[in-house]
């Protein structure tokens, strides 16, 4: 699980962020693309939640662990402290040592790691997601991610990118919770640019929510695309640069910026 879900034409579409600079078009006209940048979830990856895969990932977890608590149970708790009332601001790890009593840090390791691979069903890894990025970096453009992670440490998160065989085409992957700041703060966007040594006004982010990925990155200046593929924010008020229905589009709004 990398996000709990809460209540949470052709090709491009340009349009103005209304909260960036006011510069922000003129710099679009005179834009050097040297990194390109992406959101995990809903954007390189689709996570669909499943309630039968919550329960199976506490019976594979609890088992992993050799822990006799009833797994029915354990999901009702789980779901009351973790799912209704838990929060970025409180590690996965830290509540699960209040639903497991006693339990070590090695044990709540095995934990995470079998409740995590019996979700391993539940994520779909964009189609083109490879191409895509071996496009960019054929161009010489620099590529990274910058996700928010919650429940699932960001140790997990890295075996995902690595098990979806796009490690080694990222050259920067930047995990709020390895970092201490979540998007929309502009710090977390800017932390993979230094990374990179690209300026903010040379790079372009591309994700699905709007006032996460888009108003953020558009915050520090960066060109940005909303990705729809996977599902369709329209959080008022808030516009990206670019929309992109399929990678394809992410593709051709690069080369314009390009020219």
């Amino acid at each position: 699980m990398e996000e709990v879900p809460r209540d949470e034409h052709e090709g491009c579409q340009h349009k103005q962020p209304p909260e960036d600079p006011s510069n922000h078009a003129a710099t679009l006209a005179t834009l050097v693309v040297r990194a390109v940048l992406f959101d995990w979830n809903n954007t390189l990856v689709q996570f669909t939640w499943d309630d039968e895969l919550l329960a199976a990932g506490h019976r594979a977890a609890l088992r992993a662990v050799g822990r006799d608590d009833d797994p029915t149970m354990f999901t009702a708790r789980h779901r009351e402290r973790v799912v209704e009332r838990g929060g970025p601001d409180e590690p996965y790890e830290a509540l699960l040592r209040e639903l497991l009593v006693d339990a070590s840090d090695q044990e709540i390791d095995a934990f995470i790691d079998a409740e995590h691979d019996a979700w391993a069903s539940a994520y779909e890894v964009l189609g083109s997601a490879q191409a895509m990025l071996e496009s960019l970096r054929s161009r010489g453009i620099k590529t990274g991610v910058v996700l928010n992670s919650w429940p699932d440490p960001g140790r997990v998160l890295r075996r995902d990118i690595d098990r979806f065989g796009l490690a080694d085409l990222l050259d920067v992957i930047v995990i709020s919770s390895e970092v201490g700041m979540r998007k929309p703060d502009p710090g977390i966007f800017r932390l993979a640019l230094d990374e990179l040594g690209v300026d903010p006004l040379d790079a372009v982010f591309v994700g699905d929510s709007l006032a996460t990925d888009v108003q953020g990155a558009a915050n520090l200046g960066m060109t940005t695309i909303q990705a729809l593929w996977f599902s369709a924010d329209d959080t008022p008020s808030i516009e990206p640069d670019f929309m992109a229905f399929t990678p394809m589009d992410v593709l051709n709004a690069v080369s314009r910026l390009a020219r």
